[in-house]
């Protein structure tokens, strides 16, 4: 089994637009970071995780000619305007692209995104348009993608429910703002922890890089990678701060585990 992290900002990017701070002005490949995003990679398929705005860039420099399904966390911009860029890859598979997320993400892309979801939107002859077939998810129930076992996960996200992702021993969870107790349950047993952490200080929608690393502490992965980075710290100056098992993550940063 296989995790890409095809990106690692959050929603601003790294380097953020106007800004000229160390991080944002660093040589180290590592601090540039595009939104967030991953691929799963496990007995003989592909799961892609989230449609960020660079998806294109972040599909082509990981060499991805295809993928098996869609998994989406939710439904905010920087986790799915890229959407359109599976265009690419419905068309050259010729099959609409399985795409799964909770009732609220899978209605609130069909609102955003109707040429999409709606089939009786049909484009004109000799032109195309990413064809994805819609599934819903509940949380905490594990469903077969692709043949994979998926857990979905429900998680707070301010006041939106946000879906984490068990695959295996691994688990991607984002845009988290604390873990409740029966997904730490969950989790028990994680050889790879993905969780985001934002800032050094508390924010209303995103774990905190402390709150981060008491979560991650709580959950007992054998390796913990943070993800949905801002330009705080360079990657250098976070990963030395962190204790041990935990790092931070970066685009392009593969990560083999157990399994097929």
């Amino acid at each position: 089994m296989r995790l890409i992290f095809l990106g690692t900002g959050t929603s601003f990017g790294v380097p953020q637009i106007g800004c000229r701070c160390p991080t944002c002005t660093s040589a180290d490949p590592r601090d540039r970071r595009t939104r967030t995003g991953a691929l799963i990679e496990t007995q003989g398929k592909r799961l892609l995780i989230d449609t960020p705005p660079e998806l294109r860039l972040q599909l082509v420099a990981a060499g991805v000619d295809h993928i098996d399904a869609v998994l989406f966390t939710h439904a905010h911009a920087d986790h799915v305007h890229g959407i359109d860029d599976l265009r690419a890859l419905s068309v050259r598979q010729g099959v609409m692209l399985p795409a799964y997320g909770s009732r609220g993400t899978m209605a609130e892309l069909a609102s955003k995104f109707p040429y999409i979801f709606d089939p009786s939107i049909v484009v004109p002859a000799g032109t195309s348009k990413p064809e994805l077939a819609a599934h819903v998810l509940e949380p905490g129930k594990a469903t077969a993608i692709a043949g994979v076992p998926v857990l979905p996960l429900s998680l707070p996200h301010g006041d939106h429910e946000v879906f984490g992702y068990r695959i295996g021993a691994a688990a991607y969870l984002t845009d988290v703002k604390t873990i409740p107790g029966d997904v730490v349950a969950a989790l028990a047993g994680l050889d790879v922890l993905v969780l985001n952490a934002l800032l050094s200080r508390p924010h209303p929608l995103h774990l905190s890089v402390p709150e981060a690393v008491a979560a991650a502490q709580r959950v007992g992965a054998r390796r913990t990678f943070f993800t949905h980075l801002t330009h705080e710290n360079t990657h250098a100056a976070l990963a030395a701060k962190l204790p041990p098992g935990i790092a931070p993550a970066f685009d392009g940063l593969v990560i083999d585990l157990p399994g097929a």
